[in-house]
């Protein structure tokens, strides 16, 4: 598991991010409907909640409409992380109305499908602490491509932990990799090439988590294993001398069944649906029609 996501980098996947949707959006010829709007024409509008969920990718939205206009004034209300429900209000835009229309859509995108992200996460973690409070649920490498260092913070934001970034953070020995070689060799070679890497073994019997625990590996993932193999794996590698060893466990795992496997003792649980299966949280872009205090009422973050 990789430590958090810095600022830094966060904010550079943003910027590049924003950069590459809006000039898909928008090419040389500008936004032709947006110019059917008076250039004086000035706007106040705010971004709501249409469904309950949990903010994330507000960075990015606010991105999209800096680059479109730096003039504009984007007020937000509610930071990653938090959690709303239908109607509250969680962002205001002010200034020129052909602007904020160029800007609407790449904001909205980022913000709903990274909330969307957060919202299921957050769904697990909640399934899962009821059940076990020491389990944490982990994302993995099955993200949009060019958009994993956003998914991944959007899991933060749901209250979830990030697992390898990529392919460079951590021996990670799958099914295919022994097909080449034993797990204590493939163990063992892995500590002589990475001697500060963390190592982990997929494992689909018990008999090679306990090969994998007494090469040394630091963790084992029982993949695509029941709630009961499960809770055996546990207490063979506990009782094994594998005290330490963390455990986690992958494969299928659904909100019905995540609280089962914390149960049954895994220390991880990583789950790719949380960034390959996610629907996007529903917002909109309206006219502030009634005044901005009456509007603020509805702020959950005030």
């Amino acid at each position: 598991m990789i430590g958090p996501l810095t600022d830094a980098v966060i904010e550079a996947a943003t910027v590049d991010a924003v950069r590459r949707s809006l000039a898909e959006d928008v090419d040389e010829r500008g936004d032709v409907t947006a110019a059917l709007v008076p250039e004086s024409a000035r706007g106040h509008l705010a971004i709501t909640a249409r469904e309950a969920g949990v903010v994330a990718g507000s960075r990015c939205a606010i991105t999209a409409f800096a680059h479109v206009d730096p003039t504009l004034v984007v007020t937000w209300h509610c930071p990653d992380g938090t959690t709303i429900g239908p109607g509250d209000l969680v962002a205001e835009v002010h200034g020129s109305f052909r602007s904020i229309l160029t800007a609407e859509r790449t904001a909205l995108n980022f913000l709903g499908h990274l909330s969307g992200i957060a919202s299921l996460t957050a769904q697990f973690v909640a399934a899962v602490h009821e059940a076990n409070p020491n389990t944490q649920v982990l994302d993995t490498r099955k993200t949009t491509p060019l958009l994993r260092t956003l998914e991944k913070a959007a899991v933060v934001a749901g209250g979830g932990k990030n697992h390898r970034m990529g392919l460079s953070d951590a021996v990670l020995i799958k099914d295919n990799h022994l097909g080449a070689m034993s797990v204590t060799e493939a163990v063992r070679r892995s500590k002589e090439l990475h001697p500060t890497l963390e190592v982990e073994v997929e494992c689909d019997m018990v008999d090679q988590a306990l090969e994998a625990v007494a090469a040394g590996a630091e963790a084992v993932l029982l993949d695509n294993m029941t709630p009961e193999q499960v809770a055996a794996a546990v207490l063979a590698i506990r009782s094994a001398g594998g005290a330490a060893t963390r455990i986690e466990v992958s494969g299928g795992v659904t909100l019905a069944t995540a609280p089962l496997f914390a149960a049954a003792g895994a220390d991880w649980i990583s789950v790719g649906a949380l960034t390959h299966s996610s629907r996007v949280l529903d917002f909109g872009l309206d006219l502030m029609t009634t005044s901005a205090s009456s509007m603020r009422e509805n702020d959950p973050c005030s």
